[in-house]
């Protein structure tokens, strides 16, 4: 088991979620892909999104499949001017790669929101670490999980 899958792995059952993480047949690094391998609607997928605010701080915003982060909510969120996260600076802030961005389990922590829309369905589908790994879970319970701020930031 890789090192972010363990970790992701870990902090499911810190919070007392499962069932464990799976692995797809194939890559899941969009939502559409991860939708396809889990059967669900799109809007059903937990996208992990990172912007670097200008102090150099990541937000986290975890999104419905379908929905797009609109950066001038996501800026008044988050009280700075944003622009998206560089590959190399997710890696190493997170400890995952794009496309397996989990939405817990990041060896630095962030300050995270959550769209609104992810809570009207009964379960959501989340990366685990990989891009070919991912879990089923209650969306008010990954809300938990991750102490996410709900908020409205998709346009």
């Amino acid at each position: 088991m890789s090192k972010s899958l363990a970790r992701v792995a870990a902090a499911l059952q810190a919070a007392g979620i499962a069932p464990a993480p799976v692995e797809a047949k194939g890559e899941i690094r969009t939502a559409e892909a991860a939708a396809a391998e889990a059967g669900v609607a799109v809007d059903q997928i937990v996208k992990s999104i990172l912007f670097q605010g200008e102090s150099g701080q990541l937000y986290l915003f975890l999104t419905a499949g379908g929905n797009r982060v609109d950066l001038a909510k996501a800026a008044a969120l988050a009280g700075e001017a944003l622009s998206r996260a560089e590959v190399e600076v997710v890696r190493r802030v997170t400890g995952f790669a794009i496309g397996g961005v989990a939405p817990l389990g990041h060896l630095t922590p962030s300050p995270s929101f959550f769209d609104p829309r992810l809570l009207d369905f009964a379960e959501v589908w989340a990366a685990a670490g990989t891009p070919r790994h991912m879990f089923r879970v209650g969306p008010e319970a990954l809300l938990r999980a991750t102490g996410a701020t709900p908020a409205a930031f998709t346009g």
